[in-house]
């Protein structure tokens, strides 16, 4: 696994042993970046990101590669934030980034600036996404009309999802990806 763009491009990433991590292939980021990039038009250069259940922290990476200027990990396994510190390393991103020890549903507060681009890839089939989602809205961690991407498996993907704008879904493999826009505080 190596990141797939940017400055940092072919950087191999780890990943913890064992498969209670699933990072996102490469060939998916790059996909999701050329969406972000050409379909959505998201500015990945100069965003603070916000990566919900970061495992490796491939996604917050592959945008630091790409010119975000910081990014925060939130991730609850220890094999997996292990593992993420070595990317972190690995690609030159500690002066760029954080990783934070939380479960991704219950954020609370936010401590920090809000993030413009938030990257959301939580286990497969346990409903967990859009709950982490709403977590961030209510705990102020998300800028107005910021950008979501959603990685759900292809039978667990939102249709909806209360307080965001669905603005494009793709089905990749086993995966889909939804782009979803926050909406303004009066349109909720």
């Amino acid at each position: 696994m190596r990141s797939v763009g940017g400055a940092r491009r072919g950087t191999a990433l780890s990943a913890p042993k064992g498969g209670g991590t699933r990072p996102t292939s490469e060939r998916l980021r790059e996909t999701i970046f050329n969406i972000l990039a050409h379909g959505v038009a998201a500015p990945v250069d100069g965003a603070r990101v916000l990566d919900l259940f970061a495992g490796t922290g491939a996604l917050g990476l592959e945008a630091l590669s790409r010119g975000a200027a910081f990014a925060l990990f939130v991730e609850n396994a220890a094999g997996a934030r292990a593992a993420l510190r070595t990317n972190i390393e690995a690609l030159e991103a500690l002066g760029r980034s954080r990783v934070g020890r939380r479960d991704a549903t219950k954020l609370g507060k936010c401590p920090v600036p809000p993030f413009s681009l938030v990257f959301c890839d939580p286990p497969y089939r346990r409903d967990l996404g859009v709950a982490a989602l709403q977590s961030a809205a209510s705990g102020d961690w998300l800028a107005p009309e910021c950008l979501a991407v959603l990685e759900e498996h292809k039978d667990g993907a939102p249709e909806a999802v209360p307080g965001w704008d669905l603005v494009d879904a793709r089905a990749a493999g086993d995966s889909t990806i939804t782009f979803l826009r926050r909406l303004p505080a009066g349109m909720v």
